[in-house]
């Protein structure tokens, strides 16, 4: 059980883009989000149920607490948040990021076929289990700092 409560509102406080799969993203300050796309110029973007990854600050805090030296982007994550726990909200919520940015939860969590070397280190990734995708509804420019709050369907 969360010890926290989502309260509804919170920050994106990174975005991160990588133009390969499969390794870390970088952090890029700023990003645009393409309807029903994804962050334009991201190895993942691309139609489905996949096209922007979340991951809370509060899940990175938790590999952090196990002594792992991680940081935004690490995990692969597109936005970084802090002030939601994602993987505790239903399929379909969505989400209003900055200026008019709509996004609806898809997925949460994944399978990874591979282990990390995070989880290699320390025996644990919260990705598979605290990750969330999203397809963006509405899109529009996105930048770290900005707003991020649920809105009820």
């Amino acid at each position: 059980m969360e010890k926290q409560q989502n309260t509804g509102a919170g920050t994106i406080v990174s975005v991160n883009i990588g133009k390969v799969k499969g390794l870390k993203k970088q952090a890029a300050g700023a990003c645009i989000l393409k309807e029903e796309h994804g962050v334009e110029g991201d190895a993942h973007a691309g139609g489905g149920v996949r096209q922007v990854s979340l991951l809370a600050q509060e899940s990175i805090d938790k590999i952090r607490a196990l002594g792992m030296d991680v940081g935004y982007g690490d995990f692969a994550e597109n936005l970084t948040t802090h002030g939601v726990i994602l993987h505790t909200l239903p399929l379909g919520t969505r989400f209003r990021v900055g200026d008019g940015v709509l996004l609806e939860l898809t997925q949460i969590g994944k399978v990874c076929h591979d282990r990390c070397a995070i989880f290699k280190a320390v025996g644990d990734c919260v990705m598979p289990r605290e990750g969330v995708f999203v397809r963006v509804v509405a899109g529009g420019p996105v930048k770290a700092g900005d707003a991020f709050e649920i809105v009820r369907p």
